[in-house]
């Protein structure tokens, strides 16, 4: 049953309202509205021209009734009856008015429901080429899902209400003035008692609204906590049970439901009453038109068949009103959505181009860190005065606690972040002085996480090198140890990797991403905790083979083992963001420093266990 204002009773949200409401829709306008304006003109003249047809059918159908009442008349005076003829074309004049308005309104819907797919077509085209523009930052202070919602609610929220509310807006202005003028021509008197039930609506709507949103509130937020609560104990629910806390969990959820209970029963039983209390009103304007209207006829200055028609017109009055309220709030919504998007849109991009960018070909790996200073915050600095000189083919072990600023520095070397203060130096020429596309072609780069996308295995290990035969592909898989585990896959290379792929394992996922930057033949290469998702078994068969791989190659290794990297060129020991020791393994042993300390917590922890 429809609730108030013509919306889904129970609608929990208010509409949400944008910051800068006309600015963003004169963004929407010149930006996306505008290259479509001759077609949204065409759809907004038929669906005037839909209302206006659709808004004379019940006078004429009033017509039908007149002659119908004079003809009984005249029959009871003696006279020839019903004109039957007359009443068959009044009703084919109806019919094909209400035939044009139904085309008219389907002909709009097409028009608009084309132009308002182009648009979001286009907003996601240009959300999709944004997001690779923007620098790594943005990324660190928004969580993937205020990414994703976006680029899928919010463009989705955009286009329906584009399709929707501009037409309808349209149609319901249309509605009620040309309502009211149908009323006017009928009758002055009874438009003037149909009018008094307005203010009385609105206030009897708004008292209603106001006294339920704190409800409907309160059920949103309930809501949302339920929902929470929910996902949290079933993601950890091998914790619950282990900790034998079922009852625990199953009471807080009661709790929080009866909460959920109570604000839901009363905002949805207030938003009931808004349809029998408007019925009321309305019954009673109806009682008094029906009086009124009576009067006159019997005074001979109407005709029945108007006052059909005026308590018709009089049904649909309140509609477009209604109409207008909530398309209101959907264009509220609609412009807080296109706003979230357009400050994404407008966010600051990485600039990808350099004036007279030098060129990497030639290039050795000769790598310079020259005073490096460096936060993510300006004012949060985590890397304070970091200098290190690394030769080309030396492998270079980057150790410290967490929080050392071991990952910060690779990512400065690639450039996803710039240093405040200081430089560093490929084989003399400062990084900035590279485009960075050309830059990061030179690197090879396996992370703690692995990333495979949906997608076959061969494709997957080619990513960084899409032109690279077969032949290629399955030399970097037996280099990386993972081909005679592909090789018992179904399909073997043509499998295709999904969220539903169970049967590999995290340590096998890794291998794959190995494989992939062996592959890819980088001139430097990062190795960022890249064997902890592997078994000891595992990392000893690919030592050798990252050992061949990395002969010739500049290569940093961020290890958390220290056994993996003794027979690294040299150690970097990070503490606070500086390096507070390097050297060769024996060297740093030697010393009974900071490197020691770990090594031999590690091999304190390893006899423990």
């Amino acid at each position: 049953m429809p609730g108030p204002m013509g919306g889904p009773r129970g609608n929990s949200k208010a509409p949400e309202k944008a910051k800068d409401f006309k600015g963003t829709v004169k963004k929407l306008l010149k930006g996306y509205l505008l290259p479509y304006k001759w077609p949204i003109i065409i759809a907004l003249i038929f669906a005037v021209g839909s209302t206006i047809f659709s808004i004379v059918g019940p006078k004429i159908l009033g017509n039908a009734t007149t002659e119908i009442f004079n003809g009984l008349m005249s029959k009871l005076s003696g006279g020839s009856g019903i004109n039957f003829e007359a009443i068959a074309n009044i009703l084919i004049m109806l019919l094909v008015l209400y035939v044009i308005s139904m085309l008219f309104s389907a002909i709009q819907g097409f028009i608009m429901t084309n132009v308002a797919q182009k648009i979001t077509y286009k907003l996601r085209n240009d959300l999709a080429k944004k997001i690779n523009k923007l620098p790594m930052k943005y990324f660190d202070k928004k969580t993937n899902g205020e990414v994703l919602s976006i680029i899928s609610n919010d463009i989705d929220m955009l286009s329906q209400n584009l399709n929707q509310s501009i037409t309808q807006i349209i149609s319901a202005i249309c509605t009620v003035v040309g309502i009211l003028i149908m009323m006017l021509s009928i009758s002055i008197e009874m438009t003037i008692i149909a009018l008094l039930i307005l203010p009385v609506t609105i206030f009897v709507v708004g008292k209603i609204v106001k006294r339920s949103q704190k409800y409907f509130k309160s059920q949103q937020d309930h809501l949302a906590y339920l929902d929470g609560q929910i996902e949290e104990v079933f993601s950890g629910h091998l914790i619950v049970k282990a900790f034998n806390s079922q009852e625990k969990v199953t009471k807080a959820f009661e709790e929080e439901n009866n909460n959920l209970y109570r604000s839901a029963w009363r905002s949805q039983f207030l938003s009931g009453l808004m349809h029998p209390i408007m019925n009321f009103i309305g019954n009673i304007a109806y009682v008094g038109v029906a009086i009124l209207g009576g009067y006159l006829a019997a005074k001979g200055r109407i005709t029945v068949g108007n006052i059909q028609s005026f308590i018709q017109y009089m049904k649909q009055f309140t509609q477009p009103i209604s109409q207008i309220a909530q398309i209101s709030g959907m264009l509220q919504t609609m412009v807080a959505s296109a706003e979230r998007v357009f400050e994404f849109l407008e966010e600051k991009e990485e600039v990808e181009e350099t004036e007279n960018p030098k060129s990497t070909e030639g290039l050795v790996g000769n790598v310079t860190f020259d005073h490096v200073e460096f936060g993510y915050d300006e004012d949060k600095i985590i890397i304070h005065d970091f200098n290190a000189k690394v030769h080309d083919g030396q492998k270079i072990a980057i150790v410290g606690p967490t929080g050392a600023g071991k990952t910060t520095m690779v990512k400065l070397l690639m450039r996803f972040y710039d240093v405040n203060s200081g430089g560093i130096y490929v084989d003399g020429i400062n990084i900035k002085d590279f485009n960075r596309g050309d830059l990061r072609k030179m690197f090879g780069m396996v992370l703690q996480d692995t990333w495979l996308f949906s997608g076959s295995i061969k494709d997957n290990i080619r990513y960084g090198k899409p032109d690279a035969t077969d032949t290629e592909v399955i030399e970097a898989a037996k280099a990386a140890h993972v081909h005679h585990f592909i090789k018992t896959l179904p399909n073997s290379y043509e499998m295709i990797l999904n969220e539903e792929t169970s049967n590999i394992s995290a340590g096998q996922k890794q291998l794959l991403t190995i494989a992939r930057v062996i592959l890819a033949n980088p001139k430097i290469l990062i190795l960022d905790e890249a064997t902890s998702s592997i078994d000891t078994r595992t990392e000893i068969q690919i030592q050798s083979a990252m050992d061949n791989l990395m002969k010739g190659r500049t290569s940093f290794i961020i290890a958390h083992r220290l056994s993996t990297i003794k027979n690294a060129d040299l150690i970097l020991v990070m503490e606070h963001g500086d390096i507070v020791e390097q050297g060769n393994h024996e060297e740093l042993l030697a010393k009974n420093g900071a490197y020691a300390r770990l090594y031999n917590s590690q091999f304190e922890e390893g006899e423990e266990e």
